[in-house]
């Protein structure tokens, strides 16, 4: 009896399950490895570093829209800015257009602009890091999505400031950036404001994440309610150091200050 075929059999069938084993151990050296929040936060904190110390600049469009309903009837106002950065701390803006209402755009809009640039200055900046000095860190989940995987953390403030929030993180479980928020000041930005949820959206852009949009509600206390987007596009880097190891070595990714994100129809 010849035994060449078995043997040939065998030896495919052999080679199929290597295959398939090898194939499966690339797929966990993918998966999310278990981590405490700890953990993740350190890793979160140390990248962030990084690419802070490697962006040097950048370059990106935004359209902001505002739709407010309330005592007054309906109000719309649209503005499209560029806004430039300059690594440290140094954010510029140049209003390209604006449509709408123009008491929204003076007494809003343009506000939002004014109170991000302040939200650069280093002292700030401290205030709106991600970090165990602002926040407790709880692990919720980890999120398997067609986008990627991701740690999804609770977030408590430490303390009463304005700048920070009380919700969720999603951190990409492979980058170790902040994909996604979800949540609401700690503090309203303003006495005219009885609650604001906001979820903002970062997107990987050669390397590095950077904004990409923003939905906030704002419900007013003697009634209304005002939604605000911001659309980030056009992005272009302009300066990458990813020698540097020098400059604010304890700087790391930040919540969006909810002044500049949060609209205060008053």
């Amino acid at each position: 009896m010849n035994s060449r075929p078995y043997e040939l059999s065998t030896r495919v069938g052999a080679a199929l399950l290597a295959l398939s084993a090898l194939s499966a151990a690339r797929v966990d050296l993918r998966s999310p490895l278990p981590l405490s929040a700890e953990a993740i936060v350190q890793k979160l904190m140390a990248a962030n570093t990084q690419r802070a110390q490697a962006l040097r600049g950048y370059r990106g469009k935004r359209i902001y829209h505002l739709d407010y309903k309330g005592l007054f009837g309906s109000h719309q106002a649209q503005m499209e800015v560029e806004a430039i950065y300059t690594a440290p701390d140094k954010k510029e803006f140049k209003v390209l257009s604006e449509s709408g209402s123009r008491l929204l755009i003076n007494r809003v809009l343009l506000k939002l602009l004014s109170s991000e640039a302040e939200a650069q200055e280093e002292e700030n900046r401290k205030s709106l890091e991600i970090s165990p000095a602002n926040y407790d860190f709880s692990l919720d989940e980890i999120e398997h999505t067609s986008n990627g995987d991701f740690y999804v953390l609770n977030v408590k403030p430490k303390n009463k400031s304005r700048y920070l929030y009380r919700g969720k993180i999603w951190v990409d479980a492979h980058d170790f950036a902040v994909a996604r928020m979800q949540g609401e000041p700690q503090k309203n930005p303003s006495i005219w404001v009885s609650h604001t949820e906001i979820e903002y959206r970062w997107v990987n852009k050669d390397g590095f994440w950077l904004p990409i949009r923003n939905v906030s509600v704002t419900q007013v206390r003697m009634g209304g309610k005002g939604v605000l987007t911001i659309d980030y596009s056009d992005y272009r880097i302009t300066g990458v150091n990813r020698a540097s190891v020098t400059e604010r070595p304890d700087q790391g990714q930040t919540m969006p200050d909810p002044a500049s994100v949060a609209p205060d129809p008053h």
